[in-house]
């Protein structure tokens, strides 16, 4: 990619959850060229490409076919993605795709494998990881700033309507999402606890659906964790708490705590200092599920494309987002089969 140039993106999908990733790449307009978006649904591509101000594409082969497009941002439904992917990679083209990689641990192993044997890079949005609150703690665990880790405590508890939610077509199942509440929602602050604190060497979860949902999969999930560095933790996961809060994400270090909620870190330590940082923000944990900004969407967005740019992993690829997958699979079985469960 020569200097100057922008970066070539097709974009398949245009459902609830492209409005964050539409507003993003308008933002990066100078950098990313939307070379085309696909859905299924023509009246809705139209609607959408209008309203956005992006050209429309023909079909997925057209978009594979254009010499423009490096890479293709997949934002389907999981259980759309295999197939997906599996072209792009014949294609020569690299992808960035929503969260999960796809419903089960081995479609996801299958889909980071396609792409690494055809050396294509495979980003996943988590665009937690991109909050300038989450960044500034990263760097502080880098440097070592506050001593060993030694507990984690995260909270998220949302709210997700039975009515105009769980009722729509697939919502909740398997077949569609692979899971409820964990691979759904709290997927994301998994994500960002497990690049913060390391992986997770043992979890002992439940996981249950409440009366307040009709649906095939949890909305409800506790566990303690025993981390591979030696730290503990507990994890509460809900879209069964109404009105819905911002998650929060507390780590307690040998000289300090440092507490994530939404956007924003606090840290104090046992010398008496104050420290935060990070933006007035809303998270999406009450009934709208899109009430949240769109510049973490931009940042991981460019973060990808210099990646693909300098031949480098992007900084969420399909290799970092096994290991929540793989924690996810872990308080599963736990939960299902009443035992501690170790990850391999």
């Amino acid at each position: 990619m020569g200097a100057g140039k922008r970066f070539g993106l097709g974009v398949v999908g245009a459902g609830m959850g492209a409005k964050p990733h539409a507003l993003a790449l308008q933002s990066l307009a100078e950098s990313i060229d939307v070379r085309g978006v696909y859905r299924r649904n023509r009246a809705e591509l139209e609607n959408f490409c209008q309203t956005y101000g992006f050209p429309t594409a023909d079909s997925y082969e057209a978009l594979l076919a254009d010499p423009g497009v490096e890479a293709i941002l997949i934002l389907t439904t999981p259980n759309a993605r295999e197939e997906l992917v599996a072209a792009a990679a014949r294609a020569g083209k690299h992808v960035l795709m929503e969260k999960p990689v796809e419903r089960t641990l081995a479609a996801a192993e299958r889909i980071v494998d396609t792409c690494d044997s055809a050396q294509v890079k495979l980003g996943i949005i988590f665009q937690h990881r991109f909050r300038r609150a989450s960044r500034y703690l990263a760097q502080a665990v880098a440097d070592n700033r506050y001593g060993r880790l030694e507990a984690v405590h995260l909270v998220v508890p949302w709210w997700r309507p039975q009515v105009g939610y769980y009722d729509q077509p697939g919502r909740g199942t398997l077949a569609q999402d692979g899971g409820g509440v964990l691979i759904t929602q709290a997927i994301h602050s998994l994500d960002l606890m497990l690049s913060l604190c390391g992986e997770v060497g043992a979890v002992t979860a439940m996981a249950k659906t409440t009366r307040l949902h009709q649906m095939e999969t949890e909305d409800f999930v506790s566990a303690g964790l025993e981390f591979a560095n030696g730290a503990v933790g507990a994890v509460m996961a809900t879209t069964a708490s109404f009105p819905g809060g911002p998650e929060s994400l507390m780590l307690n270090f040998a000289q300090a705590s440092a507490t994530l909620t939404a956007g924003n870190v606090t840290i104090r330590t046992m010398a008496g200092e104050t420290i935060t940082e990070g933006e007035a923000s809303q998270g999406g944990g009450g009934a709208d599920p899109m009430a949240f900004p769109f510049d973490w969407h931009a940042a991981q967005i460019a973060e990808f494309a210099d990646a693909v740019r300098h031949d480098r992993q992007p900084l969420s690829n399909g290799h970092t987002a096994l290991h929540v997958h793989r924690l996810i699979e872990a308080m599963m079985v736990s939960a299902r089969e009443g035992r501690r469960v170790v990850l391999s």
